[in-house]
C-alpha cells in the first residue's frame, strides 16, 4: 500500500503539516526535523502525488533559474549551490540560458504566469533587455545580479564597493598604474561591468590617479579567450599596467596566460585579480587574489525571498546584499621600486 503523509508524520514524530512543509519547501522547516522527515520519507519509499498537489495548492514544485551563460565556472558554481538549495527546499530546477536570446525571459514569465514553474530567478545582464521591464502581473520573480531596478525581489553583491576595496588592495601593495579587464565598451555592456568599472574609478581617484581610456580594457565576453585578446591587444600598443584588475577569475585566467606570452611574470612584473573565486582561481599558477562570495548563502537568501513571494505576492520587494572579501594569493605582489 502506498504510504501517506500521516505515515511519515508518525514515523518522523512530526505533525503531517510539517511533513507537508519539508515536501513543498515554501516555509523553512528546523535541520534536524527535516532529517528526520526526509529520512522517513526515504525508508518509506514516500512518492507525492504531484498532480493531486498541484490541484490543491496551485504549485508544481518547480522553479526556472536563468543565467547569462551556462557555460562560465562562475554560472557552474552558481547553479550548483542553487540546485542543493532548492532540493532542501523540496524543488525541482529548470535551468535556462539568457545571454544571447534575452527573449527566453519572456519565455519563462510566461512560463511563470502559466503555472508551468512555481516561481523565477533571472539574472539579466542589463536592465533595458530584461522582460520583467513593463511586464504586467508578474509571477514570482527574484533578480540575482546588479541590475539598477525596484520592482522585485533582488538579491546581489555590492560590485561597486567590492571592486573599490580590491582596487584599495592593489593601492595599498604600491600600485599605481592599475588598469581593469571586462570594462564595458564596444559590442560589451552590462549593469555588473558598470559598477565594477566605478568602484575601480572611484578607488582610483580617491588616490588622485589617472583612470584614462588606456586603462579600461574592453572585451567582447568574459572568458578566458576574450581576456587574453584584450590582453595581448592592448600589451601591443602600450606599456603594461603594474596591476590588472580582472571583473571575473575567467577573464584572470586568460589575462595570466596573455601576459606570460609576452614574457611577463606574474605577480614580479603586473600582479593580477580576479573577481568570484572560482575553483579554478584557487589552481592556477600562480592562484589568483579575488572577491570572494559565499554562493551557497547567496542560493539561501534568493531563495528564501522566492519562498516569501509565491506565499505572499503582494508584500513589498526586498533587497539582499550578498558580504564580500577580498582573498589576497600569489598573483599579487607589492611593487618592487622601479
Amino acid at each position: 500500500m502506498r504510504a501517506t503523509v500521516k505515515d511519515v508524520a508518525a514515523l518522523a514524530g512530526v505533525s503531517p503539516k510539517t511533513v507537508s512543509n519539508v515536501i513543498n519547501g515554501v516555509v523553512r522547516v528546523a535541520p534536524d526535523t527535516r532529517g528526520r522527515v526526509e529520512a522517513a520519507l526515504a525508508q518509506l519509499d514516500y512518492v507525492p502525488n504531484l498532480s493531486a498537489r498541484g490541484l490543491r495548492n496551485g504549485r508544481t514544485g518547480a522553479i526556472a533559474l536563468a543565467f547569462p551563460d551556462l557555460t562560465t565556472p562562475y554560472s557552474a558554481e552558481m547553479s550548483h549551490w542553487f540546485v542543493e538549495v532548492a532540493h532542501e527546499r523540496g524543488w525541482s530546477v529548470q535551468l535556462e540560458q539568457t545571454g544571447v536570446r534575452p527573449e527566453r525571459e519572456r519565455e519563462l514569465l510566461l512560463r511563470g504566469r502559466e503555472h508551468l514553474v512555481d516561481g523565477l530567478v533571472l539574472n539579466p545582464v542589463s536592465l533595458g533587455e530584461s522582460a520583467i521591464v513593463g511586464a504586467e502581473d508578474l509571477p514570482p520573480v527574484v533578480v540575482i545580479g546588479e541590475v539598477e531596478q525596484h520592482l522585485v525581489d533582488q538579491v546581489r553583491v555590492d560590485s561597486v564597493t567590492a571592486a573599490r576595496d580590491m582596487t584599495e588592495h592593489l593601492l595599498a601593495l604600491g600600485h599605481r598604474r592599475i588598469a581593469v579587464l571586462g570594462c564595458p565598451g564596444e559590442g560589451f555592456d552590462s549593469a555588473t561591468a558598470r559598477a565594477r568599472t566605478l568602484g575601480w574609478s572611484q578607488a582610483m581617484e580617491a588616490a588622485g590617479l589617472p583612470v584614462g581610456d588606456d586603462l579600461r580594457w574592453a572585451c567582447r565576453a568574459w572568458e578566458p579567450e576574450a581576456g587574453a585578446a584584450t590582453v595581448a591587444d592592448a600589451l601591443a600598443l602600450g606599456e603594461a599596467p603594474d596591476a590588472l584588475f580582472c571583473f571575473t577569475d575567467s577573464l584572470a585566467i586568460g589575462a595570466v596566460h596573455a601576459l606570460w606570452s609576452a614574457g611577463l611574470r606574474v605577480p614580479d612584473d603586473v600582479s593580477v585579480a580576479g573577481f568570484d573565486d572560482i575553483a579554478d582561481g584557487r589552481f592556477t599558477r600562480p592562484p589568483l587574489t579575488t572577491v570572494r562570495l559565499d554562493k551557497r548563502l547567496f542560493a539561501e537568501r534568493t531563495l528564501e525571498l522566492l519562498a516569501a513571494r509565491i506565499a505572499d505576492r503582494e508584500r513589498a520587494p526586498e533587497l539582499a546584499v550578498i558580504p564580500h572579501e577580498v582573498v589576497p594569493r600569489a598573483s599579487t605582489a607589492r611593487r618592487a621600486p622601479r
